[in-house]
Parts: C-alpha cells; structure tokens; sequence
C-alpha cells in the first residue's frame, strides 16, 4: 500500500500535474509528471514535500473490480518507485482500457519505461526506433 503522505488526493494537484507536467504514454498507461522547483533559496533541506502519485482509473478499463484490482497493482508498484522520483514531485498514473485485462508484470513494464522517460534515463529497447510524443 501507499503512505498517506505519498498519495494524490486534491483535484488542484490532479489537475495541476496533467497540465503543466510531462507526459509519457505507454500501450497500458499514461504518465503524468509535475516536477517541483529544483530547489528554493528560502525552504530549509527537510521541509520538501514528499514525492505524491494519484490514479485515475475510468469505467473504460472495466467494471468496479476490475477497476479496483488495477488500482491496487498501479498503488503496488509505486510504492517501490516513489523514492526515484524528484521530492514534491506529484504523480498522476492514468490507465488505458487494455489495463484491464493485464497482469502484474505487464503495467510495471509500462510504468517502469513511462517513468524512464520522463526522468530522462536510458529507453527500453522495445520503445526504440519509434517516435512517441
């Protein structure tokens, strides 16, 4: 499960990271990200808000529980990886109707290549080649 302080709750937030943060999509998922303010001047080392991730998962991807079930896994695998990302960075992970009738394995290889990019790592070798926006 997730920490409390590490999830997404205010529609401003959802709203501000699908805005004016980056975007990686992915065949399963699409990956919103709103990276804070490298640093400020005037805020103290310990006082940075933590690293938040929220999901949005439409009745697109199926009925309640499997809605329910892909939230979970989407909650599971960003609790690994929430320390990879940039403090006070907010997170919005929103699935795609083909999210429904994936495992396990399948949305963490889309998130992990959706947060690689967007952080500006090495791309997959699947992904090569192809243009995406």
């Amino acid at each position: 499960m997730l920490p409390t302080e590490n999830r997404l709750r205010r529609r401003e937030d959802f709203a501000t990271a699908v805005r004016r943060g980056r975007r990686a999509g992915r065949p399963l998922l699409v990956v919103h990200l709103r990276s804070s303010g490298a640093t400020d001047p005037h805020a103290a080392g310990e006082s940075t808000p933590p690293t938040r991730a929220g999901f949005v998962v439409s009745k697109a991807v199926g009925v309640a529980v499997v809605r329910n079930a892909v939230k979970r896994r989407l909650r599971h695998l960003m609790r690994d990886r929430i320390a990879e990302l940039p403090p006070g960075s907010l997170v919005v992970v929103r699935a795609l109707p083909g999210a429904g009738g994936a495992d396990h394995a399948q949305l963490a290889r889309d998130l992990d290549a959706a947060l690689q990019r967007l952080l500006g790592g090495a791309p997959h070798t699947e992904g090569q080649g192809r243009g995406t926006r």
